[in-house]
Formats: structure tokens, C-alpha cells, sequence
């Protein structure tokens, strides 16, 4: 097993058989061993130093009806929401101020006939903070759309593929929506020159070991510039509610089998790494993650966006509680990173 961690460290790639021995060994000896060769090559690559990035919570309306998501069409128990700009602007100020350099606008999916609004707001946080990254987490959109925001100056894109197994997908969404294209917007994405992240929920519904392999080869093979990967949490008011979490632990050997085959991707330590098992985020980032997301959303509508169940939106997941933040990443030998950090072969000026 150590042959095959080394070869995937040298090699960056392996065989679907190698990478599924990696994500099923009941030997801890393996399995801290190729934690620990991830987390030095994250070392050599980034130092120990961890990125924020400062999220916001833009609106939890959504057109989807994810059978899994807390904020789906169909859950009525929602209290609906939407920030005006000024509220995200001053998101923004707040951030700035405590040093953030990069921004996530996260939200539900809406329809086209809001794209000309985001682009205004992003056209608007770069000309007031020209120095920060802005990152768009909104969905699935048409190719013009995604061109709109890029040419307004956002910079990257998080979209989950959320599995490469098309029935899978079936089974995670309603029958309107398309694998195909959800894939089809993240190759729009990285030909519009956005910095693309993507990734899965592990331990989800009906998920398999293979499933996960097919995700793994789908990665390696697409380069993302980040990876977002997360153990599923399941939220009461869905469809698959009453579906068990996923696994810390899993969700860690992810992290270190692609940071060992990606080493130059951006890999945040989740929230619900932090939601699901304390000192979660921690393991994550000892596991080779490079990046933490705290919420700098406004305080009275941060329990409103939750996607699952016991969401972590405060103490050291939100913007105030850096300090706190950083004394935790302390404990574990490592540091806050306040640049925008781009991944090192990506690096390019604003537009």
C-alpha cells in the first residue's frame, strides 16, 4: 500500500483498483501514511499557512429541488431571504477590514433575469477592493451568463459536479436536471478562463466506492484549480433526511489522495467537516486542505442558509472569530495566510 502512495505522490495518477485500495484499507498504518505524505506535500507546496476565503450567503431562494438541500424549492419551512447590495458591500467592508482578500458569493440557483444584478455587484467589489479575488458560487447558468460575471471581474467559480455517475445523479435530483450539463457548465467555465472549482458530498445517498473512484478519475483528469469536498450531512426537511452522515475519515483520505494527485489545487477544509465531528477542519487541513471559508453573511440570516442540518456559522466558521481561528490552527503548527491565494500555476492579474 505504501508503493501505491508513493506512486500516486511521484506520479500524480493511478489505477480506478489503486485508488479504490486507498479509500478501503482498514489498515490505520496506511491510512495515516498517506494522510502524512499529503500533508507534506501541501507543506512543500504552500508552507502552513491557510487561506480564507470570507463567504457570503447571497440568498437561500433557490429553482432546484435537490432531494438532499435544506434550501430546495419544495421545503415550505423556509424563511426566504435575499441580501440587497448594500448588504453585501458592507460584507465586503467588514471582510476587507479584517483582512480578507478574497470573497464567495454563495447562493441557491436563481433564473437568468437576475445575472444583470450580480454582474452590476461584481463590476462594483472590484472597483472598490481591485486587490481581492472574487469567487461565484451560484449554479448552473448559460455560457452568456457565466461570461457576464467573468467580463465584470469575478475571478473563480465553485461548482460541485456532485458525481460522475449519471444514475447517481438521477437519483440526488429531480428528472429536470441534467448531468450532462452540469459538466457542460464546467468546461463553459474553464473556457471562459474563471478558476474552477468543483468537487462531491461523500458518504451521500447511494453512493458507492466506485462511484467515488469515477469521481477521483473525473478530477484528475479536469484539473480543477480548487476542490470542494465535504461528508454529506443530511437536513430533516428533505427527501433524504433520514439518510446517515458521511464520514469525517473518508472524507480526509479524499482530501489527501487528491492533494497527492492535484498538488496544486486549492482545497478548503469544509464546514461540515466543523459541522460533523469536532476538530473536523483540523483533520482536514493535517490531511493536506489549504483553505478555510469562515461566514462573513449577516448574523441574523446565517440560519436561514442551512443546506443540512447543525450547520457551523459562528466561533471560529465566521469572519469574527479569526482570532479564535487562528489559535486553533496553532495547536496544529500552522497559520493564517492572508493573501488571495491564487494556486500557484493559475496566478494572473485581475482583469
Amino acid at each position: 500500500m505504501r508503493a501505491i502512495v508513493d506512486r500516486l505522490r511521484e506520479k500524480h495518477e493511478l489505477a480506478a483498483e489503486e485508488y479504490r485500495a486507498l479509500l478501503t484499507t482498514r489498515n490505520p498504518r496506511d491510512a495515516d501514511y498517506l494522510i502524512s505524505q499529503a500533508r507534506e506535500l501541501a507543506q512543500r507546496q504552500f508552507g502552513k499557512g491557510i487561506f480564507l476565503r470570507g463567504l457570503i450567503e447571497l440568498t437561500n431562494v433557490c429553482r432546484n429541488d435537490c432531494l438532499y438541500c435544506g434550501i430546495r424549492r419544495s421545503n415550505c419551512n423556509v424563511s426566504r431571504y435575499t441580501l440587497s447590495s448594500k448588504q453585501v458591500l458592507d460584507c465586503c467592508e467588514t471582510g476587507y477590514s479584517i483582512g480578507f482578500r478574497t470573497f464567495v458569493l454563495q447562493g441557491g440557483e436563481w433564473g437568468e433575469d437576475r445575472s444583470d444584478w450580480i454582474a452590476g455587484l461584481i463590476s462594483e467589489m472590484r472597483h472598490r477592493w481591485p486587490d481581492c479575488a472574487i469567487t461565484l458560487s451560484l449554479g448552473e447558468h448559460s455560457r452568456e451568463t457565466y461570461a457576464l460575471w467573468r467580463d465584470a471581474g469575478a475571478d473563480r467559480y465553485l461548482l460541485r459536479h456532485e458525481t460522475h455517475n449519471r444514475q447517481l445523479y438521477s437519483l440526488l435530483h429531480p428528472s429536470v436536471m441534467s448531468h450532462a450539463h452540469r459538466l457542460q457548465c464546467l468546461d463553459w467555465l474553464k473556457e471562459l478562463g474563471y478558476q474552477v472549482g468543483t468537487g462531491i458530498m461523500v458518504g451521500a445517498p447511494f453512493q458507492t466506492i466506485g462511484s467515488i473512484v469515477e469521481d477521483i478519475v473525473y478530477l484528475v483528469d479536469f484539473k480543477p484549480h480548487m476542490i470542494g469536498l465535504g461528508p454529506f450531512i443530511p437536513h430533516h426537511d428533505t427527501p433524504l433526511g433520514r439518510f446517515p452522515a458521511g464520514s469525517v475519515e473518508l472524507t480526509a483520505r479524499l482530501y489527501a489522495i487528491l492533494r497527492l494527485a492535484l498538488p496544486q489545487a486549492l482545497i478548503p477544509s469544509t464546514t461540515a467537516m466543523a459541522s460533523l465531528a469536532s476538530g473536523g477542519r483540523l483533520r482536514g487541513i493535517l490531511a493536506g486542505a489549504n483553505v478555510v471559508m469562515p461566514n462573513l453573511s449577516p448574523a441574523d440570516t446565517r440560519q436561514d442558509y442551512a443546506l443540512y442540518d447543525n450547520k457551523a456559522s459562528y466561533g471560529t466558521e465566521s469572519a469574527q472569530g479569526v482570532r479564535l481561528l487562528a489559535e486553533e490552527l496553532a495547536t496544529i503548527g500552522y497559520h493564517i495566510d492572508w493573501s488571495r491565494g491564487d494556486s500557484p500555476s493559475l496566478s494572473r492579474p485581475n482583469l
